[in-house]
């Protein structure tokens, strides 16, 4: 199974070069299922109905969120008509939305996609370790379910790299996001599982972390208010990760995937 995680889509550069991209790249590398995060994909903050459907034009399969999730309150009833938007599963219970789906590809292979947020330096929510060890209950890597992939969102490297050192084996991969910056960290533990601490922005990285440069600066150096934090709205590079996963549903390959101006391009030769 081949698998295509976009990391945080930024704006409307970021979803333009998730339109641009993402077709070209699920044909070139064959992939079978394709994950966007889109938490910033609203202007930066959250996502609305006609983003994903925007998205799910392009190809993507499934949507995950992040903390920025309930920024546009549109999205609190349109969640819970949509099963492929995923909020993390760390929200408490009763929450509205779902926190994983189950995909299946062509072939007839069974996938399931996990959110989870991170809690250092972020919203103090339920603990991410025992809510997936709560889902994983229910699916069995290799046995009821074929892959499992988790999209770790969070600040700190360290909550990530133990997260997924704690699932080694058990998941196939854990891929992190909201940092907005692509990590050179991509491997494969001990027992099978892929790992990235970030795979990164899709938006324009002539930025601060995808936010206008003047801004950033601005209260960086006054601390004073400025307006509110814009997106910069250049052409986007398109970064995610490529994840291929054998038959025991683990990780046999994993690379970045980077497409666009500023940033070293990468794809992986299939």
């Amino acid at each position: 199974m081949k698998l295509l995680f976009v990391g945080d889509v930024m704006g409307r550069s970021g979803r333009d070069a998730v339109t641009k991209h993402l077709p070209k790249l699920k044909r070139d590398l064959k992939i079978d299922v394709a994950v966007v995060n889109a938490d910033n994909a609203a202007h930066g903050l959250g996502v609305t109905e006609s983003n994903c459907k925007e998205l799910y034009a392009a190809g993507a399969d499934c949507i995950t969120t992040g903390n920025h999730v309930w920024d546009q309150r549109e999205i609190i009833p349109y969640i819970g008509r949509d099963p492929k938007l995923i909020r993390a599963i760390n929200f408490p219970k009763g929450t509205t939305g779902n926190s994983s789906y189950v995909f299946t590809t062509p072939a007839g292979e069974s996938i399931l996609i996990v959110h989870a947020l991170c809690r250092l330096f972020m919203e103090n929510l339920d603990c991410p370790f025992t809510g997936l060890d709560e889902v994983l209950k229910e699916h069995k890597l290799g046995k009821n379910i074929d892959a499992i992939f988790v999209d770790l969102h969070g600040e700190a490297t360290s909550e990530k790299n133990a997260y997924a050192h704690y699932f080694d084996g058990r998941v196939s991969a854990v891929v992190g996001t909201h940092t907005h910056m692509p990590t050179a960290d991509c491997q494969i533990y001990n027992a099978g599982t892929g790992y990235q601490s970030d795979a990164g922005m899709t938006g324009d990285y002539d930025s601060v972390i995808g936010v206008r440069k003047d801004i950033s600066i601005h209260r960086f150096v006054k601390k004073t208010p400025t307006e509110r934090m814009v997106p910069a709205d250049g052409e986007a590079t398109f970064c995610g990760t490529f994840i291929e996963i054998n038959a025991k549903g683990l990780c046999s390959r994993i690379e970045p995937v980077i497409v666009g101006p500023r940033l070293h391009n990468t794809i992986p030769a299939v």
